[in-house]
């Protein structure tokens, strides 16, 4: 039987503290569910840490030092078997301004980059902001999961304008953590094409009981060779806040040009906390990290069980990793959106309606974040019961 050290269920009032979560709504009664962060404090370490520095007091201009790389390369070896040199990463603020940051370097203005739909929202941004052509492709609805589209993906590859292909692993929103056989297969799609993929890895962390994370890059030589790798410890253990990212890259060509690239957006500035809170999160708090996906499994589970019982015709989608939680509400017969708004506006709790992650393909549902205290979570699923009821 697995002890606990951690109190999730302990309640951290946020309001009032600039929260984008939390203070963003007009009114102090709204659950908000939408945002990918968390309500749980930061693991011990990464607390202790951030206090004593800041009981120096002077917070001037920061150099990254081996220690931090030493934590990220042992961390990944440790955990992942994904065995990484120094050289490879680049520090930068954010894994959003990292993806701008490749496409830039990587693609011309007017190229394609293939995305699968539903996709994170910043992902359409990132890419026409750089001047490129966004193309989807869908994921397949399989049950209460998805697969990919082979035909379909390979058949978007084979565009001679297609330089980019835009992976996220485990995936957002629908909450699949690939398995390293679909990783290989996208990979020698890929490479038959000349398609570079790129693998946001930001969720990397949270993966629930029975499922394996595979970092792209970690799957074999060919797909090392083939990719850059974004990802961060702040999704992970709730350190958003600190703006910190890493890009890793074999290749040395593609290096040079993404590293340029990441200073001339002056994405490369180090927060003095960041590389601190890195430290501490990975040579200090994994026990904290493996009782964290416990808690959010059992908060997946209790969820399900909430809807079997009080929405039985919307369907829960199965979750792999994240603690976004992908909602089929088609049975229903209302747009995405319109239940969104009225979900706030009526039951005073905030859910991201789908069509934010493809107006497309994200039609029919909505994006649950689980990652709070179980108490609040239920409470917010009972005030969208009771929406739901009305309709």
């Amino acid at each position: 039987m697995h002890k606990k050290m951690y109190n999730f269920d302990q309640q951290i009032t946020r309001r009032g503290t600039n929260s984008v979560k939390w203070d963003e709504t007009d009114g102090n009664d709204i659950i908000p569910m939408w945002v990918a962060d968390m309500d749980f404090l930061a693991a011990p370490a990464i607390q202790k840490a951030l206090e004593e520095r800041v009981k120096h007091g002077v917070f001037g201009y920061t150099i990254v030092t081996n220690s931090y790389y030493e934590a990220i390369i042992s961390w990944f070896s440790r955990r992942h078997q994904w065995q990484i040199e120094n050289d490879w990463i680049i520090y930068t603020t954010g894994v959003v301004p990292a993806i701008s940051a490749v496409i830039h370097a990587l693609a011309m203005p007017g190229e394609k980059v293939l995305i699968q739909s539903p996709a994170y929202n910043c992902f359409f941004s990132s890419i026409k902001n750089q001047g490129c052509e966004v193309v989807e492709a869908p994921l397949k609805r399989e049950g209460d999961s998805y697969v990919m589209d082979w035909d379909d993906f390979e058949a978007k590859c084979s565009d001679e304008k297609t330089t980019l292909f835009l992976l996220c692993n485990p995936h957002n929103p629908s909450g699949r953590v690939w398995t390293k056989d679909e990783l290989a297969k996208i990979n020698d799609i890929c490479l038959r094409h000349n398609v570079i993929v790129i693998s946001d890895e930001i969720h990397c962390e949270l993966i629930m009981p029975d499922y394996t994370f595979t970092p792209f890059a970690a799957v074999n030589e060919a797909c090392q060779n083939n990719s850059i790798t974004l990802n961060s410890p702040t999704k992970n253990f709730n350190i958003a806040g600190l703006q910190i990212a890493n890009i890793i890259c074999k290749n040395p060509t593609w290096r040079r040009r993404v590293n340029r690239v990441v200073n001339i957006f002056e994405i490369c500035d180090v927060n003095p906390f960041g590389p601190i809170a890195l430290e501490a999160a990975y040579n200090e708090s994994e026990d904290w990290l493996d009782e964290l996906n416990i808690y959010l499994n059992n908060n997946y589970l209790a969820l399900k069980d909430f809807f079997k019982t009080e929405m039985p015709q919307l369907e829960v989608l199965k979750l792999e990793g994240t603690y976004l939680v992908w909602v089929d509400i088609k049975r229903l017969g209302i747009k995405s959106k319109i239940l969104a708004k009225r979900l706030l506006a009526e039951g005073h709790v905030f859910i991201n309606s789908g069509t934010l992650y493809s107006k497309d393909f994200g039609e029919g549902y909505l994006r649950i974040n689980i990652a709070t205290p179980r108490a609040t979570m239920l409470e917010g699923l009972r005030r969208m019961a009771k929406v739901v009821k009305a309709l």
